[in-house]
């Protein structure tokens, strides 16, 4: 339901692309995240979120009059996860312990975004906006390997809220979570984990 959900919104932006009047523009974005591991085996192994950096640059696409407009970023991103592994003699017995999974991602995400553009002039200062759509994480780079194996790839459900600020300046606040797994343990292939995140983020638009 949500790959046939996704089709649909694309084709119509594809529609609207072809027939509506564009302005586009791109910007700088940095931000932080707040990283849950979250196992399918939620008794197996303890674990606790952890913060990681964001950095790179994001383009929009915005159909005029309508308030609707596409987004996309290509993003590098640290998340990460406390996972105690020594609490478990599966793993304590191999000498891990209390550990910082950390994961190396470059970060596709592409949005559908509205923005409440008809606010009697206000929007010039400040304008609200939502934004949804999938994000691909291409991993290049990771800790523990010798515990935990990494896909390639990771597909995210993203989605949030925020603001534009004098016509340059969006602040957001957004979740995403994989829809597939992140990584699973290699002692218990099994044990599957999938990153569940909230983040903050500000992008400086160039024009």
């Amino acid at each position: 339901m949500k790959k046939i959900t996704l089709l649909i919104a694309a084709m119509l932006l594809a529609t609207a692309a072809a027939t509506a009047q564009t302005t586009s523009r791109w910007g700088i974005t940095a931000g932080a995240n707040f990283n849950e591991v979250h196992f399918k085996q939620t008794d197996i192994v303890p674990s606790k979120r952890a913060w990681g950096p964001q950095v790179g640059v994001t383009g929009e696409m915005n159909f005029s009059g309508i308030g609707f407009g596409v987004e996309g970023s290509l993003l590098y991103t640290l998340k990460q996860g406390k996972v105690n592994y020594g609490e478990r003699t599966i793993w304590s017995s191999v000498g891990a312990g209390n550990e910082t999974v950390s994961m190396h991602y470059l970060d596709v995400p592409l949005h559908l975004k509205f923005k409440w553009r008809r606010m009697g002039g206000l929007e010039s200062t400040i304008m609200p906006m939502l934004y949804v759509g999938p994000q691909f994480s291409f991993i290049v780079g990771a800790s523990n390997k010798n515990l935990n194996s990494y896909p390639p790839v990771n597909v995210y459900l993203d989605m949030g809220a925020g603001v534009e600020l004098i016509e340059r300046l969006q602040l957001r606040a957004g979740y995403n979570f994989s829809i597939g797994q992140s990584f699973h343990t290699k002692l218990l292939d099994d044990n599957v984990a999938k990153n569940r995140t909230w983040y903050v983020s500000a992008t400086w638009f160039l024009k």
